[in-house]
């Protein structure tokens, strides 16, 4: 019989024992939001209280999260602080897009995401990654995995939705996104006060010359793509891009929105993928027993299936695994929306105005919901345990009718990643390899993850 080793428990804030002061928690917010919850948030259902004026219901029960996001989706609009960050970002993108545009978008999209359509880019996500983990010799060399895995999924994504004709290189694109959301992906003590967008955020000022520069890729690579459709119809591909540029007609979505929309899936869609992959390897790294049964798993099922299509069912231990690095770093730890109208969900009664936060950070280490919260323990995902976990108690991709369009295409890209990286290589932390979440626009790891890469 094995002898029990202690799950690995990665490193997280600490809840708060006291509340901290306005100014205090003006800095929290500013630097780190995840860093501001307190006991209560982690150990009850729902709790209701005041930040800088507005009230606020912070819902970790999933019936209420079903209600919010769900049974009365249409009582509730985007919070007002999340449009501020992620607007001058992302415009009318589909993650921020409210509304006629956001309907025209999201019925744009959709078919590029179906299942079927998903599995179509298994062969060049295989590919792409295979030629991506050419750039590791295997001889022990030290790589910064956080901005490795930005550049994989940034080349994924260019070559299964844009059939590689993004006009950018990859050439530092992960320092590019890096240094994006670091200027504007924050929370700015003026979005706290509800200052009227057109005052600058002077956190933000630094941001606007990178964020010209993702901007100048999406106008180049729109206009490439037109004049090829216009010129030489035949050799236009079938793409994302040619799909949406396909949707500008009367009713139809509008140049802006066009770019917005891929601005978005550039800057934001393979970011989130990106960031659950590191902590991923950062977490196995930390968990040599639970490594070893992905590799095994991955030896096995690469062995003997060469088709990437079966590998998301084939490999249960792996995606498991992703999806436990995925509850304990939500790529995107927090949703808000604000009430329309009064409200009610069983004993809370909800008022107008009110902010309704849904934080996958404080959901998926709620002390209610998961045995053993802090622990990276896989297990817990496999097809046997699943049944035990809520629909509404692990939400790395949102829910209701704003749920992220790209999980089956991120799942499947993080599984096929990972087979083929983990196959070939073993990561290993080194003495500097002490990473801190930072809420961002996504969970960044503050100090990067170096990681030794070794041959297996």
């Amino acid at each position: 019989m094995d002898a029990f080793i202690e799950p690995f428990t990665p490193p997280a804030p600490k809840p708060r024992t006291k509340p901290p002061g306005r100014l205090e928690a003006i800095r929290i917010v500013h630097r780190n939001p995840i860093e501001l919850w307190g006991e209560l948030v982690y150990t009850k259902p729902w709790i209701f209280a005041s930040l800088f004026n507005e009230r606020m219901l912070l819902a970790n029960e999933p019936g209420l999260i079903k209600h919010v996001l769900v049974d009365n989706a249409s009582n509730y609009e985007m919070g007002k602080i999340r449009q501020l960050v992620l607007r001058p970002i992302l415009r009318d993108g589909l993650l921020t897009a409210e509304g006629d545009v956001w309907k025209r978008s999201r019925k744009a999209v959709a078919p590029v995401f179906t299942p079927r359509h998903a599995q179509g880019f298994a062969q060049q996500m295989l590919k792409r990654t295979e030629t991506f983990s050419n750039r590791f010799s295997g001889n022990g060399d030290v790589h910064e995995m956080a901005q490795e895995m930005t550049e994989l999924t940034y080349q994924i994504l260019a070559v299964t939705l844009f059939s590689d004709q993004i006009s950018a290189s990859t050439e530092d694109f992960g320092h590019r996104v890096e240094r994006l959301l670091e200027t504007m992906g924050r929370v700015d003590p003026f979005d706290l006060l509800k200052a009227p967008q057109w005052l600058p955020r002077l956190s933000r000022i630094r941001g606007h010359r990178v964020l010209g520069y993702f901007r100048k890729i999406v106008s180049d690579t729109v206009q490439q793509r037109i004049d090829l459709m216009a010129g030489d119809p035949q050799a236009v591909p079938e793409d994302f891009l040619t799909l949406l540029l396909r949707q500008q007609k009367p009713g139809g979505l509008t140049r802006g929105e066009v770019e917005d929309n891929i601005i978005t899936f550039i800057g934001a869609g393979h970011e989130t993928t990106a960031r659950a992959l590191g902590w991923t390897l950062y977490c196995l790294a930390n968990a040599p027993q639970e490594r070893e049964r992905v590799e095994t798993e991955i030896d096995a099922v690469l062995a003997s299936e060469p088709d990437p299509v079966k590998w998301l069912d084939l490999m249960p231990y792996t995606r498991a695994a992703f999806e436990e690095a995925m509850r304990l770093y939500p790529p995107a730890p927090s949703i808000s929306r604000a009430a329309i109208k009064d409200d009610q969900w069983g004993d809370a009664k909800i008022s107008a105005g009110t902010t309704v936060l849904v934080m996958p950070w404080t959901l998926h280490r709620h002390r209610l919901l998961w045995q053993q919260p802090d622990a990276f323990m896989p297990a817990r995902f496999l097809p046997a345990n699943r049944g035990t976990i809520g629909r509404f108690q692990y939400l790395p991709f949102g829910g209701g009718p704003r749920v992220c369009i790209g999980a089956t295409f991120a799942l499947q890209e993080a599984v096929i990643a990972l087979g083929v990286l983990m196959r070939r290589f073993r990561f290993d932390c080194t003495q500097d390899t002490n990473p801190w979440p930072v809420q961002k626009l996504t969970l960044q790891p503050d100090g990067g993850l170096p990681m030794r890469v070794t041959a297996r």
